[in-house]
Order: structure tokens, then sequence, then C-alpha cells
């Protein structure tokens, strides 16, 4: 439906794909957050990422890194990726499934997209940026993006009806919902800042803002680029040390580089990482 126009303003049409948005945050409140507001040093992952491209000609998705470091963390740290089944128990699956939300041109515009990317720790920062990458170049082609616009077609309370029933049942709906999101809301800014979603998740890491400023490097003050991360977990799942141990892990991965060592020669890696 096109734009109504009229004198000193317009009527425009409400996207469907956000209704996502909004009935997620009427679900946040069966959540009981632990939020921590976080600064990851990407100096060197910054530059290995410019060095890629710089051999290949291509620039490597700096979320599909995130992403691929957050698998590899999850991976070792299962609990935070749990779900309450009906009957009160955690459900702890063995691979990482991880909701990426992709903006992605639509006839509607600019929208967040959910694409759920699948066996998340069993891929290489490449592959996790190719599935990224086909998304954002055609999200109508998605199952996704199809299944959920004529799901969100449905009214309020159908769709909550239905959320409630699949999340209830986490091992039959595997393929369809995941536990854990990530948000990058950092890369349409200038500086740092964090955000703090209203989700309905066992684990949602928001990415914000890059912020320049001095750090201490090995007793040495540099110029350093500090990514600000927001990660928030479901205390239902999690308590307070297994998740900063999740949190310290997460970090150590980014920080390290870990995985660009496979998507470049090894001499410019070791130039980068020396």
């Amino acid at each position: 439906m096109p734009k109504e126009q009229y004198e000193g303003y317009q009527v425009a049409p409400f996207p469907v794909m956000r209704r996502l948005a909004v009935d997620s945050a009427r679900l946040s409140c069966m959540r009981n957050y632990m939020v921590g507001l976080l600064e990851f040093d990407v100096t060197e992952p910054r530059r290995g990422i410019q060095a890629y491209k710089a051999a290949r000609g291509e620039t490597l998705s700096f979320t599909a890194f995130i992403v691929h470091c957050l698998a590899k963390a999850i991976e070792d740290h299962k609990q935070v990726q749990a779900m309450p089944d009906w009957r009160g128990r955690l459900v702890i699956f063995d691979d990482v499934n991880i909701t990426v939300l992709i903006e992605a041109g639509t006839e509607q515009g600019k929208i967040p997209v959910p694409y759920l990317l699948r066996r998340a720790n069993r891929k290489s920062v490449q592959e996790i940026h190719n599935e990224i990458r086909a998304c954002q170049k055609k999200p109508e082609e998605m199952k996704e993006t199809r299944f959920m616009r004529c799901f969100l077609h449905l009214p309020w309370i159908i769709r909550y009806l239905s959320y409630n029933t699949i999340l209830k049942h986490p091992i039959r709906s595997r393929n369809i919902v995941c536990p854990v999101i990530v948000t990058a809301v950092g890369m349409f800014s200038k500086g740092g800042g964090w955000g703090v979603p209203a989700g309905n998740f066992s684990l949602a890491v928001t990415l914000g803002g890059i912020a320049t400023k001095p750090g201490v490097v090995h007793g040495s003050i540099e110029i350093r680029e500090y990514l600000c991360v927001t990660v928030s977990i479901d205390h239902q799942v999690l308590d307070g040390a297994p998740a900063t141990r999740f949190t310290q892990e997460f970090r150590e991965l980014v920080e390290q580089g870990d995985g660009l060592e496979e998507e470049m020669p090894v001499s410019i890696f070791q130039q980068v990482a020396g």
C-alpha cells in the first residue's frame, strides 16, 4: 500500500515484518535478564579484516566474525542456549543455532529480517559471511522471510498462542526458532554506545558502536578501538558465575581474532598479529 500524502503530513502503512519486533517486546516480560554492558578491544581483528580486504579485494563481514566467536564460546558453555520446556526442564542442544537480524531492502523499504544460522559452531567466518550476504541480497527468497510474512498476518492472540506453544516445545521447534539472537546496530552510527534489547531469547547479544580511545597494551598506552557489546542472559537458564565465564571466553575469542587466520594467507595474518 503506497503512502497517502496530505498537506503537512503523510500516512504510511505499518510494515508487516515490524510486527515481529512488537511481538518480541510484548514477550520480553517472560524473561528475567541479566544484562552486561561490555567493551571488547577489536583493534587487531579489524586490522585483520582490513588485511583480508587488501589481499582478496573483498570485505569480510565483521558481524560474521563476531557470530563465529559467539558460536565457539557457546559451544564451550552450552547452558547459555538452554530452553525451558513445558515441564520446566532445560533443553540444552549440542549444536549452536543463532538468529541474526539482518537489515535488508524489501518492497516496504529496509527492514530487519531474522535469519536462522544453523550449526554456526561448525562453520568458518567465510561460510557465515556467505550466508549473511545471500540473505541481504535476496531476503524475499529466504524461507524464514516467507514464513514470517504469512505468520505475522495472523491476529495477535493467535500469534501469542503460537509463540507459547513453540517455545514450550523446543525440541520440536528446533528448526523454526532458536534461543540465541545477534543484533548489530552499531554499524549504522559512529562512535561508541550500547543497545539494550527487549526480546524473548535465552541469550541476546547486541553489537553497539565502536569507540576509539586510549588503552593499555603491554604496559604502554595506545589508541585502540573498542566495540560496545551488550550481553543479555536469561537468569532462568544460567547463574551469574557461569554467565561471567562464558562472557570472558567470548571476549577472548573476539580480541584474539579467532577464525580470521583461516581466511587469509599465513604470512599476512602473522604480520597483523605481530
